[in-house]
């Protein structure tokens, strides 16, 4: 016993760390703001991927981010946004910004970069602001992705941060349900982090992950969880929109 608190001692108390959670639509506008904003830019080149972090979303988070999924989930099925708000771009930028504004946070604030698209915008915000995160998401979440089409033209794999949509739920397996801008109108489509590049499951046939890049120029499609770039939490942007409100 004496030598066991003598360890202790030099050692201090035992702390344990629990495991961490992890888990083709229409091209997204340039920067577009509404009137008496400042309008955005931004490098459409991918960065490097933000870091996992711990969550813990507390009861406030979670009715925040139910509400902004409840508000995507109500435009599933329009064809055009203009038929909803001609105050947004109609792309998936326009979506995301909708779902938003139902609470009253403005993704498209603050001053960006020339050349971003309004995808890299609302990720440099969201990363400004310590939002970014790849653990396991919560239904209101932004999802990006990167490369979902040839933006350049080029025909490489260039383009960077090109799509986002929102989570609208998480089933238990990881697989979750997002609503975005498709080539067709806002629609649902689902992705499993756990098998990025399954689209059906054996045997049940059942939609892991849908096709998000189309085949072209002799180049496969891909699936959501190979373009996946990570997901954002509506808590820090509220906080952000409320602190500069206050200025």
């Amino acid at each position: 016993m004496l030598r066991l608190l003598a360890v202790l001692a030099v050692w201090g108390p035992l702390v344990w760390s629990a495991p961490q959670a992890h888990a083709a639509g229409k091209k997204p506008s340039p920067v577009a703001q509404k009137p008496g904003t400042t309008p955005g830019a931004a490098s459409t080149k991918m960065r490097s991927a933000p870091p996992s972090r711990p969550r813990s979303a507390s009861r406030a988070s979670r009715e925040l981010g139910a509400r902004i999924a409840t508000r995507a989930s109500r435009l599933v099925g329009v064809t055009s946004l203009r038929k909803v708000d001609t105050s947004v771009p109609d792309d998936c930028t326009g979506v995301v910004r909708l779902a938003y504004e139902s609470v009253g946070i403005e993704l498209m604030t603050g001053i960006g970069r020339a050349g971003d698209n309004g995808v890299t915008h609302i990720y440099q915000r969201a990363r400004s602001v310590g939002a970014l995160h790849k653990s396991r998401p919560q239904p209101g979440d932004l999802v990006f992705f990167r490369e979902t089409y040839d933006r350049d033209r080029d025909g490489r794999r260039d383009d960077g941060l090109t799509h986002v949509a929102v989570v609208e739920r998480v089933e238990a397996d990881g697989t979750v349900t997002f609503v975005h801008r498709g080539s067709k109108g806002v629609a649902r489509s689902r992705m499993n982090l756990s098998a990025p590049k399954v689209h059906r499951a054996r045997g049940s046939n059942a939609v892991v992950n849908d096709y998000l890049r189309q085949a072209s120029q002799g180049r496969r499609a891909y699936l959501t969880g190979e373009l996946f770039a990570g997901f954002a939490s509506p808590g820090p942007l509220a906080q952000a929109n409320t602190a500069s409100a206050r200025r």
